[in-house]
């Protein structure tokens, strides 16, 4: 008879608001705020709809940021909240800039608020925060930022950088549980909302509930039932980023996209998807799929050669062209680069794709990690 090895997810003391607000701090540090903090019960799509819903009054402007997939969920949300959308975009092989923002804010001074991904796991691309929450601090509008696929793969200076409303989740860089996300919002973002006569009220999305049920009222009392697991592997996963140190991990999902990225220039066949070095993303790297070559096709012959390789297809209509390495959490790790890279070779050569040079890609990766961690 097989022994169960399950873990013991069950019979635990309950979590009271003590520990709840600990945790909240805890991320809070890791996000670099001293605002405040709410822990919502969902993964970060909750926390992203309830920012705008609480902030985004009917009539007015907002500007809308798309540099892949998210950035057009998000102009959805702000349309039916009665905003009227502008929109600044980018190819999602690269990064929108400050100055297309700014030229934005120019023509339009009524914008009150701006939503901004980031990074994008999805398309691999990462944005100028810092330069844009600038001009945005400039204009005078509210800023949110989705930084769920950038905390913890690379830097997040949410007082510095100005955001009022920032959201992160924990599954991708934190290596922690999609179940619970966490937003700040600065105090300028509580006015805005606390004013929105549309702000959702006695709802899951409702920002301000948990503000007077939790925040204000020191943290004492829990407004619901907590998530305790997630919230457990919540904290489980900000203390082993603190026992690591930040810095360290952040570098090794640097190491992990530059090793990527020199590999497959030197394999053949494969390209970055996004162009230049300074828009790729930590978290995650796309590579273009060969001419004529469907992207699922290499994907699936990758994971027969080796299934254990963070490697998938894009979705949507890059699904054909797009292939993602997913080199994220506990994933940002030279060994697995190093897998990725030959099963990417052996499912090619596998689809009578001809490769380049496989060891030089092998070394060329290897070379990149050791010159991101040793400097």
């Amino acid at each position: 008879m097989t022994a169960n090895t399950a873990p013991d997810l069950l019979d635990f003391a309950p979590l009271g608001a003590g520990h709840f607000a600990r945790i909240e701090d805890k991320v809070a540090a890791l996000m670099r705020t001293r605002e405040t903090v709410v822990a919502m019960q969902g993964e970060a799509l909750l926390p992203l709809e309830a920012c705008i819903r609480s902030a985004v009054r009917p009539g007015s402007t907002a500007l809308n940021i798309i540099t892949g997939p998210y950035g057009e969920t998000f102009g959805g949300w702000l349309r039916s909240c009665g905003a009227e959308v502008v929109t600044v975009s980018a190819p999602f092989s690269g990064a929108v800039t400050a100055e297309q923002v700014a030229e934005a804010l120019r023509a339009r001074p009524g914008i009150d608020f701006v939503s901004l991904v980031h990074a994008e796991a999805a398309t691999g691309n990462t944005n100028p925060v810092a330069e844009i929450a600038e001009v945005v601090r400039e204009h005078g509008a509210l800023l949110m930022l989705d930084a769920v696929a950038s905390v913890a793969a690379e830097p997040l200076l949410t007082d510095e950088w100005g955001v009022d409303l920032c959201v992160i989740g924990g599954q991708k860089a934190m290596a922690g549980p999609a179940g619970v996300s966490v937003v700040s919002v600065s105090a300028r973002a509580w006015e805005r909302i606390a004013a929105n006569e549309q702000a959702p009220r006695r709802s899951y999305l409702s920002l301000l509930d948990w503000k007077e049920r939790w925040i204000d009222g020191g943290r004492a009392a829990l407004p619901h039932a907590p998530a305790q697991l997630e919230m457990l592997a919540l904290e489980q996963a900000a203390d082993r980023i603190a026992a690591d140190g930040l810095d360290s991990v952040i570098a090794r999902h640097r190491a992990a996209s530059a090793a990527t990225r020199a590999g497959v220039r030197v394999l053949g066949a494969l390209a970055p998807y996004v162009i230049r070095d300074e828009d790729a993303a930590p978290a995650a790297t796309t590579l273009r799929a060969p001419d004529g070559v469907d992207a699922r096709d290499v994907v699936a012959a990758a994971l027969a050669a080796d299934a254990s390789v963070p490697v998938q297809a894009a979705g949507g209509t890059l699904a054909t062209e797009m292939i993602r390495v997913n080199h994220y959490g506990l994933d940002a790790d030279r060994e697995v680069v190093l897998g990725s890279l030959a099963a990417l070779a052996e499912g090619l050569r596998a689809l009578g794709v001809p490769v380049t040079d496989e060891d030089g890609a092998l070394a060329a990766a290897g070379k990149a990690w050791d010159a991101v961690i040793h400097g």
